[in-house]
């Protein structure tokens, strides 16, 4: 099997559990043969390049740079988990401000380095407001820039095939939507279990009103619940997920799940949240979400709860007003 392209795949904090499990990810994915490590942390970095080239690889080009300019100049492709991780006692918004600062470098270091780039994953939370924070910055296409917010579906996923006892490939569609974090919209309406509408199981004998709900907390503080167990947040998953995003957008096999994504439809405006997505060689879409009227509830509760984040950011001093926006960044309307 031969590789997806031969440009230049640049991971940015590659030093981290994160970044240094998406390079292995994508040279085991055989997703290109130009990959660049990237961290201003030089003594991890050289290690996780070590480790890298240790595992024996065959024709591939392993590189790795405490500069910036080195690693962004002649990228095609940039996945970023480059910001602080999330601690034991801290939610994702904790993180909001020291990374709000990291993703405006992040956006201006893409201007400035790689303005040619076709598709960045932004990884680091909070994912929604980091990855609009790099897409203003950056003077990408709204296409161009998505954001991990799969985890969570899969997360649903996972916690339904326990809970029903039966192999993954029996549950369909799992979805949730909205913000990536705690005030998600956790859909039951899309999915199926061995073919039922996993809506139309709810309150029956086989999933009590109790239990779904039990569920979806479960699903909400999914990530919590991984801190609580190892003593520090997701790696392999969110490493797995985003290199499949990028994978996806070098023209490999389709992602199939939500996605991050710059929203402008009328009904959500100006924000980054999860949608039903494609994302593609021609970058990343999305298409409006239907649910049943409470989910939508919770979808719009979930983007009023962004919009509070993105206007903190503003107020913060991080990002311009809204009416701003189309200056600092043309492709933004």
């Amino acid at each position: 099997m031969g590789f997806l392209t031969n440009e230049k795949l640049t991971i940015v904090g590659a030093a981290g559990m994160i970044g240094s499990n998406m390079a292995q990810t994508a040279l085991m994915m055989k997703l290109t043969p130009n990959v660049c490590l990237y961290d201003p942390y030089g003594p991890a970095l050289e290690g996780v390049a070590e480790e890298l080239l240790q595992c024996g690889f065959e024709n591939v080009n392993i590189t790795y740079s405490t500069d910036i300019k080195e690693a962004l100049t002649g990228a095609g492709y940039i996945v970023s988990s480059g910001g602080a991780a999330r601690k034991a006692g801290m939610t994702r918004e904790d993180l909001l401000k020291g990374n709000a600062q990291i993703a405006e470098q992040f956006g201006k270091d893409i201007r400035l380095y790689c303005p040619e780039v076709k598709h960045v994953v932004v990884v680091f939370n909070p994912a929604d407001i980091t990855g609009l924070i790099t897409l203003l910055y950056s003077g990408l296409k709204p296409a161009q820039v998505s954001t991990l917010a799969a985890l969570d579906s899969t997360r649903l996923q996972n916690e339904l095939v326990k809970y029903f006892r039966v192999p993954a490939s029996e549950i369909k569609n799992c979805r949730t939507y909205g913000g990536h974090g705690e005030q998600m919209a956790v859909f039951a309406s899309t999915t199926d279990v061995n073919g039922v509408a996993l809506d139309k199981l709810i309150g029956s004998d086989k999933l009590s009103e109790k239990d779904w709900n039990d569920l979806k907390q479960r699903v909400i503080q999914g990530g919590k619940h991984i801190i609580d167990l190892r003593g520090r947040s997701s790696f392999q998953s969110p490493a797995y997920l985003s290199i499949e995003m990028i994978a996806a957008a070098m023209g490999g096999t389709p992602f199939r799940w939500p996605a991050g994504v710059y929203v402008s439809s009328g009904k959500f405006n100006h924000i980054m949240m999860a949608m039903e997505t494609s994302i593609t060689k021609d970058g990343v879409h999305y298409r409006e979400v239907e649910g049943t009227l409470q989910e939508e509830k919770e979808l719009e509760n979930s983007y009023n709860h962004l919009c509070k984040l993105r206007d903190e950011v503003i107020a913060m001093g991080i990002i311009p007003p809204i009416d701003k926006w189309h200056d600092l960044n043309p492709n933004i309307k």
